[in-house]
């Protein structure tokens, strides 16, 4: 009897612990969420101060350009006058995954976003600072269907091999 009870009790402990773990996740993810839609309506709504608020102090953006690989203050100087024209940019969440480390302090993402260059790719890493999850990095992505990509390697092919030249020197 003992046994069965001590069997009971570790499944017990386990479902619990898995439900408390799930029920925690859960409430991460959502909070994580609330951070990213936020960064998309700070931006839509050219709040400056708000959204750069989103970044932790040592924080990297990387834009659609090869070129665009930024820390914080540097990101700011970029935006500064897009925000000060009363818009930046005006993205939407199509389709988000979060993930987690194991220790919970920090999470990486990717998603789907309808922006004015069509269908882009977010993707990212935050770490949570205190009570408040914080983006380390963001990467902005253009997504090009592959029925078009030799279009695409074209276009850019000029401005591209120039630049290849360059980083190998």
């Amino acid at each position: 009897m003992k046994k069965y009870f001590l069997l009971l009790l570790i499944f017990a402990l386990t479902f619990a612990n898995a439900q408390t773990k799930g029920f925690y996740e859960n409430v991460q993810k959502k909070n994580i969420s609330k951070v990213l839609d936020d960064l998309n309506t700070f931006a839509a709504n050219a709040d400056f101060k708000n959204y750069f608020s989103l970044y932790a102090e040592e924080s990297t953006f990387i834009g659609t350009d090869a070129t665009e690989i930024w820390n914080k203050k540097e990101f700011m100087d970029y935006a500064k006058p897009h925000f000060d024209k009363g818009k930046a940019w005006n993205f939407k969440s199509l389709k988000r995954n979060i993930y987690f480390s194991k220790d919970g302090k920090y999470a990486w993402f990717d998603e789907l976003l309808d922006t004015q260059m069509k269908i882009c790719r977010g993707s990212g890493v935050l770490e949570k600072i205190g009570n408040q999850w914080k983006i380390k990095q963001y990467v902005l992505s253009m997504t090009i269907p592959n029925d078009v990509t030799k279009e695409v390697i074209n276009a850019k092919s000029p401005i591209e091999d120039a630049y290849i030249l360059k980083l190998k020197q």
